[in-house]
């Protein structure tokens, strides 16, 4: 049986990482990418990984490559090109210059894996979604943004360490952009099916609604000199595992919502079936008034950035 096709765009410490848990899992094989100027450090990072297959006991081919010719008829291709936002940066100055690479990466794509499902990663999220929507002329459903998972990965794993149970007894979603408007949906939050409003004092649970905003920064704290990547590669591939096995898995993901909340045209946070399709469809939720209020703002934040990015790519 043929293997799937999974090109990881960006062999940084979170496209590295995608390829391993990617690799690791034998979703398919992998082709890393990275820009001309990298050249040899995607081809190590891939022979470095493929040489743990005998020792983990994995069978997947990695190619490390600067050539966009290698990803060619890519069955998943995983965006997460782009620059990390640097001291005296405006956020401007960020949001146009991942837009510019991100743009160019998705006319990549288009041309030469042009029946591909995209994940994108790169940030910020929302805006990189739509931009690559905007360019590669995909049909929406093969166009996903990562943020959903990984956002809810952190708010469940912060219930578990406040309650000490396991993470896998705590079952939540979260809604809307990715980041300071992000809305964990407390009414869809349970541990090992009680409603986590039972267990958990409003004032906590708030507090831990912000440490889950703030995921992302707490670890660049404490890093000093990165970013996540272990959990936002993790999240990323088990949407690559849902595509390839077309698991049709119920997750959030960053979807393209028209009608559907009222969203109007944008990339948002939303339940989603994921499989073989991509988003074979979207769930909408009865949310409380505090819950739509929320997403709501959200949603206005998500128009606005996409908004000052069309500005600043025109």
């Amino acid at each position: 049986m043929r293997r799937a096709k999974i090109s990881i765009i960006g062999a940084g410490n979170v496209g590295a990482t995608t390829a391993h848990w990617c690799a690791a899992g034998e979703l398919g094989d992998v082709v890393l990418l990275d820009i001309p100027a990298t050249e040899g450090m995607p081809a190590g990072k891939a022979l470095d990984l493929f040489q743990a297959s005998p020792i983990v006991g994995f069978d997947a081919h990695l190619t490390g490559t600067n050539d966009w010719a290698d990803t060619a008829n890519s069955d998943v291709v995983v965006v997460t090109a782009g620059i990390a936002r640097k001291p005296g940066m405006s956020r401007d100055d960020l949001l146009s210059t991942n837009a510019k690479i991100v743009g160019a990466v998705a006319a990549q794509i288009r041309d030469t894996s042009p029946a591909a499902v995209v994940i994108v990663v790169s940030n910020p999220l929302d805006a990189m979604v739509q931009r690559t929507f905007q360019v590669t002329g995909f049909p929406p459903a093969r166009v996903i943004g990562q943020a959903g998972i990984l956002d809810t990965a952190r708010y469940r794993a912060f219930l578990a360490l406040e309650l000490n149970v396991s993470v896998e007894d705590v079952s939540a979603i979260l809604l809307g952009g990715h980041g300071d408007t992000m809305v964990p949906i407390p009414s869809c939050t349970s541990v090992g099916g009680i409603p986590v409003t039972q267990l958990i004092a409003p004032e906590k649970l708030e507090a831990i609604v912000t440490r889950t905003r703030n995921g992302g920064a707490e670890i660049v704290s404490l890093l000093k000199t990165g970013s996540a990547y272990y959990a936002p590669a993790a999240a990323t591939a088990q949407m690559v595992e849902a595509v390839v096995r077309d698991k049709k898995r119920l997750v959030p993901c960053a979807a393209y919502c028209d009608k559907e909340y009222g969203v109007g045209g944008y990339f948002v946070g939303v339940p989603v079936v994921l499989g073989s399709g991509g988003v074979e469809r979207i769930v909408e939720l009865k949310l409380l008034p505090t819950e739509r209020a929320a997403l709501d703002k959200s949603i206005a934040a998500v128009k606005e950035l996409v908004s000052v990015m069309d500005r600043l790519t025109a």
